[in-house]
C-alpha cells in the first residue's frame, strides 16, 4: 500500500497537488504547527471515510488529516480543508497487481502430497496439552449417536461436543453462509473449557478435535475415555454429519435453510439499491432494519435528498453526528457506487482461491454502529439484538435529530385509541396514544394442523427417551385473520385506576387505530417465557397477506348510552429520596437517560411516554419512571410529545442537520447580540447558537469553521422560517403528527428471524423491488425464488391510495 503526503489550498491548483518526497519537506516547513503525533486516547481513521465508505482500496484512495486524523475519501477530503483550512493529509492507495494475485494464490496452495501421504509432516498435529488432565464434569450427561442439535440455536450441522461439559454447540459462521453461528466459541469464553470435538467425524480411527485456547486442531491421545465419559463409543461411530445414516429419519428443512433460501441458485444483484452490510459479528438486526428503513421515499429524501446540505453543515467530526452517519449509510447503500460486478483482477483472485461464485463485499455499518449505539446497554454489545427493539431506538434518534421541519419517522407514527371500562361502575374512559408498530399476537389455539402437533410431540418425547433421531419438526399453522382478530379482543386490566371510585379497580381494555399510518409496521409477537422464565420462540407459519384491509379496526370514539368516567387524575407518589431533586431543578432534555428510556420502551409504552417518564422523574432510574408511568398513563397526552418551557415545543424534536438540541431553540437575544457586535451577520450567530446549544464560545469557533456558511443563504431563510413556525406553533399547539389516511396496505418488505430467541440466531430482509422480491442476507444480495413471506418477524406495507 502507497502512503504519500498530499497538500491542499496550494497556490497554482484548485484541488490537491502531490509532491515529490524531496520538494514536500520544504512546502510542509508553514503547516507544521498543524501537525500531531497522535495520542493515547486519540481516535485515528484510516480505513474508512467519515462521508463514505471508501478505503484505502478504492480508485482515489483514502487522505487521513494529520491534524484530526479523520479520513476522507476523494470526493469529500476538499469540503473538509475549506471547512477546517487543514493542508496536510497523508494518502493511502492500495494497488492490486494481477500477476501478484496469481503468485500469491500458488505460493498458498496446498501441496499435492498432502492428501496422498497423510503420515507425511504437513498433516502432523500437535497433542494438546490440555489432553492428559482434562477435566471432565460428572452432570449425568449422554450423548445420542444422531439427532443432535445446537443448545443455542436450531442448527444441525457443524456441531462441536465441549469435552468438559458435553455441551453440543454450533461453530463458526463461514462467507457463503455455511458453519454455524459460534456458539461452541461463546461457550468457550464464558466456561474456559478447552477442547470440543465435531460431531459427525467420530470414526473407530479418531476425530476432529479443536483446541479453543491453543487457537488450533490438536490430538486428543485420550479421545475414546473423553467421548466414552459422555457414552460414545468410537468403534461404532461412522463418520457422516449429523450422524445420520442412509435409513434415518432426515431432519426437516430448518427454517435456517428456509429464510436462507438454502439449495436453490440465487442470482447475485448489483446497482443502486443493491448494496449488502457486512456483518460486524451479530449485526444483522442492524443491517435488516437499515434495509428495509432506506427502501422508504421518505427516508431517502431526507437523507440522501439532503446530502450536500447535511455534509456541508455537519460539525468537525462528522463520525459524532446522527444525520451525517444517517446520510452516509443511505447513500451507500442506494447509490450503487458500493455494489458493482466483480472486475477482472478480482475475478482472478476469487478463480485463484476456487471461489468460482462472483463474491459480494457490501459496505461496513461500522461507523454507524458504533454512534447509533453508544450508551446504550444493549447495542453498544456485540451480542446479538431485538430487530423490533432496534427499530424503536432509530425512530427515538430520528426523533431527536430532525432536519428543518421534516421527519422521516412520522411515516410509521399513529394515533391508537384505548377505551377502558370500569367493571363495577360500567363507565368509560377514551384516551389515545401514539405508536409506531403494530404487535400482533400469534393465536396459538387457532392453529389448523392440532392433530399433526400432537402426534409430533409424542414421538418426540419417545426418540429423546430411546435415543433415536428425532422426527421430522412439524410446524404449527396459524391463520393470519385469527391472529387479526386476537389482537382486538378486549384485554383485562387489574389496576386501572377508576377516577369514579378514586381507588384502582378492575377495568377491560379495547384498542383501535385513530389513526392509520402511511407505513404499517407489523410484529408478530413470536418470542415469550416458558414457565421456567426461559426465553423460547413459537415455531409458526402464518399466511401474511399480500393485500392488507384494517378498515375495520377504525375507532368510533364515544358511543350511545356510554358514559364517561370523570376527569379525575389519581395522586403523584414520588419516593421521598428524589422530591428535593425534582422540586429544586428540571434535567435538560437533551441529558434524558436513554437507556432507561428504552428499558421502559421494550415493556411496550410509548415512547414519547417513556422519555416524559424518565425526564419529569429527574433521571432516577427506569423503576422510578415505571411508576410514573402507571400514575399517568390514563392522562389523554400521556404519549405526547416532551414540552418544557423554555426550550420551545418539543424537547424531543432534537438536532437539526446543524447539530443542535432543536430549532425550536431560539438563542437569547443577548448573546447574538454580543456575535453581532462583533461584526458577523444575525443569521450566522442565530445558527451557530442553535448548533452548539447556545454556547457562546463554541459558536465563534463554528462560525469561523464555517466559512461557507452565507453562500446558502436558501437554506438559512428555510431554517429561519422553521424556527419561526415552531415558535407559532408554541403559542397554537397542534395536535400529534400523523398521517391519516385508508387502512389498505401492500406487503413490501419483511425481516425474518432464524433461532430460538431474539438473543441469539440470525435475521436477514427480503424487500420486493422493481416488481421481484430480493433477499439481503447481511453482505449478499441476491434475487429471491421462494421468498417465506409466512415465517416473517416484522412486515412493512406501504398505504394503497384510495
Amino acid at each position: 500500500m502507497q502512503r504519500r503526503g498530499a497538500l491542499f489550498g496550494m497556490p497554482g491548483g484548485s484541488g490537491s497537488r502531490k509532491m515529490a518526497a524531496g520538494d514536500i519537506g520544504e512546502l510542509l516547513v508553514p503547516h507544521m504547527p498543524t501537525i500531531r503525533v497522535p495520542r493515547s486516547g486519540d481516535r485515528v481513521y484510516k480505513s474508512e471515510c467519515a462521508f463514505s465508505y471508501d478505503s484505502p482500496n478504492s480508485e482515489g484512495g483514502l487522505y487521513v488529516c494529520m491534524n484530526t486524523f479523520l479520513a476522507f475519501g476523494r470526493e469529500h477530503v476538499e469540503r473538509h480543508f475549506r471547512k477546517t483550512g487543514q493542508s496536510v493529509y497523508m494518502h493511502l492507495k492500495r494497488h492490486v497487481r494481477e500477476v501478484t494475485i496469481a503468485c500469491d494464490a500458488v505460493l498458498s496452495s496446498k501441496s499435492p502430497y498432502r492428501k496422498q501421504d497423510p503420515d507425511t509432516w504437513e498433516n502432523e498435529l500437535p497433542v494438546s496439552k490440555y489432553a492428559n488432565n482434562l477435566t471432565q464434569l460428572d452432570n449425568g450427561v449422554r450423548i445420542p449417536p444422531s439427532g443432535w442439535k445446537c443448545a443455542r440455536c436450531d442448527l444441525r450441522e457443524n456441531l462441536w461436543l465441549n469435552l468438559t461439559d458435553g455441551s453440543v454447540l454450533c461453530g463458526k459462521w463461514f462467507f457463503d453462509s455455511s458453519g454455524g453461528n459460534g456458539h461452541a466459541l461463546e461457550h468457550y469464553r464464558d466456561m474456559g473449557y478447552p477442547l470440543a470435538v465435531k460431531l459427525g467425524t467420530i470414526t473407530p480411527d479418531g476425530a476432529d478435535v479443536y483446541s479453543f485456547q491453543e487457537e488450533e486442531p490438536v490430538l486428543d491421545p485420550h479421545l475414546a475415555k473423553h467421548l466414552a465419559h459422555f457414552g460414545i463409543d468410537m468403534l461404532h461411530m461412522h463418520g457422516t454429519e449429523n450422524g445420520l445414516r442412509d435409513n434415518d429419519i432426515k431432519p426437516r428443512v430448518s427454517e435456517w435453510e428456509v429464510i436462507q433460501e438454502t439449495g436453490t441458485k440465487l442470482k447475485p444483484m448489483y446497482g443502486p439499491g443493491y448494496t449488502g452490510l457486512k456483518n460486524l459479528g451479530n449485526s444483522c438486526y442492524l443491517s435488516s432494519v437499515m434495509q428495509a428503513i432506506f427502501s422508504i421515499p421518505e427516508f431517502q429524501r431526507a437523507y440522501v435528498g439532503n446530502l450536500p446540505r447535511i455534509f456541508d453543515y455537519s460539525p468537525l467530526d462528522p463520525t459524532q453526528d446522527f444525520n451525517t452517519q444517517m446520510t452516509k449509510l443511505g447513500h451507500g447503500l442506494l447509490s450503487g457506487q458500493y455494489s458493482k460486478p466483480p472486475v477482472k483482477s478480482e475475478l482472478i483472485e476469487q478463480v485463484m482461491k476456487e471461489e468460482h461464485k462472483p463474491q459480494q463485499n457490501g459496505i461496513s455499518p461500522r461507523m454507524f454502529k458504533a454512534f447509533v449505539s453508544k450508551s446504550h446497554p444493549e447495542f453498544s454489545s456485540n451480542r446479538q439484538q431485538d430487530a423490533q427493539e432496534f427499530f424503536l431506538h432509530l425512530v427515538n434518534l430520528v426523533e431527536r435529530n430532525r432536519i428543518g421541519s421534516e421527519n422521516p419517522s412520522d411515516v410509521f407514527r399513529f394515533l391508537v385509541e384505548e377505551r377502558i371500562q370500569c367493571c363495577q361502575t360500567r363507565k368509560v374512559r377514551y384516551t389515545e396514544r401514539v405508536d409506531y408498530l403494530m404487535q400482533l399476537p400469534v393465536a396459538m389455539e387457532a392453529a389448523t394442523n392440532k392433530d399433526e402437533l400432537i402426534a409430533y410431540e409424542l414421538t418426540r418425547r419417545e426418540a429423546e427417551a430411546n435415543r433415536r433421531p428425532l422426527p421430522e419438526v412439524v410446524r404449527a399453522k396459524i391463520p393470519f385473520s385469527a391472529c387479526l382478530q386476537a389482537f382486538s379482543e378486549p384485554e383485562n386490566v387489574d389496576d386501572f385506576w377508576s377516577s369514579a371510585l378514586q381507588a384502582k379497580s378492575a377495568g377491560v381494555k379495547t384498542s383501535r387505530f385513530a389513526s392509520f399510518p402511511e407505513y404499517l409496521v407489523v410484529q408478530i409477537k413470536k418470542f415469550t417465557f416458558g414457565l421456567d422464565w426461559v426465553p423460547k420462540k413459537f415455531d409458526v407459519s402464518i399466511d401474511m397477506p399480500d393485500l392488507l384491509d384494517i378498515n375495520h379496526l377504525r375507532a368510533r370514539g364515544l358511543q350511545p348510552g356510554e358514559e364517561e368516567l370523570p376527569d379525575i387524575s389519581p395522586p403523584i407518589v414520588i419516593p421521598d429520596d428524589s422530591k428535593d431533586r425534582l422540586m429544586n431543578q428540571f434535567i435538560d432534555p437533551s441529558d434524558i437517560d436513554e437507556s432507561s428510556v428504552m428499558q421502559l420502551a421494550e415493556m411496550g409504552f410509548p415512547l414519547e411516554a417513556c422519555r416524559k417518564a424518565v425526564y419529569f422523574t429527574g433521571n432516577m432510574g427506569a423503576e422510578v419512571a415505571f411508576n410514573w408511568i402507571i400514575v399517568h398513563m390514563e392522562e389523554p397526552d400521556f404519549a405526547e410529545p416532551l414540552t418544557m418551557p423554555g426550550y420551545g415545543g418539543a424537547a424531543s424534536a432534537g438536532a437539526s442537520v446543524f447539530g443542535a438540541t432543536g430549532l425550536d431553540n431560539q438563542p437569547p437575544e443577548e448573546i447574538v447580540a454580543i456575535i453581532t457586535s462583533m461584526g458577523f451577520h444575525r443569521n450566522q450567530a442565530i445558527q451557530a447558537l442553535r448548533a452548539t446549544n447556545n454556547n457562546l464560545e463554541r459558536a465563534l469557533d463554528w462560525i469561523f469553521s464555517h466559512p461557507e456558511f452565507e453562500e446558502d443563504s436558501d437554506f438559512v431563510i428555510e431554517m429561519e422560517n422553521n424556527a419561526n413556525a415552531n415558535i407559532i406553533s408554541e403559542a397554537k399547539p397542534e395536535g400529534p403528527r400523523v398521517k391519516d389516511g385508508s387502512g389498505m396496505y401492500e406487503l413490501f418488505a419483511f425481516i425474518s428471524h432464524m433461532g430460538t430467541s431474539t438473543m441469539s440466531g440470525h435475521y436477514v430482509c427480503h424487500i420486493k423491488k422493481e416488481g421481484r422480491w430480493v433477499i439481503y442476507n447481511d453482505h449478499k444480495v441476491c434475487a429471491s425464488e421462494r421468498p417465506p413471506k409466512d415465517l416473517g418477524y416484522m412486515y412493512f406495507y406501504r398505504r394503497i391510495p384510495s
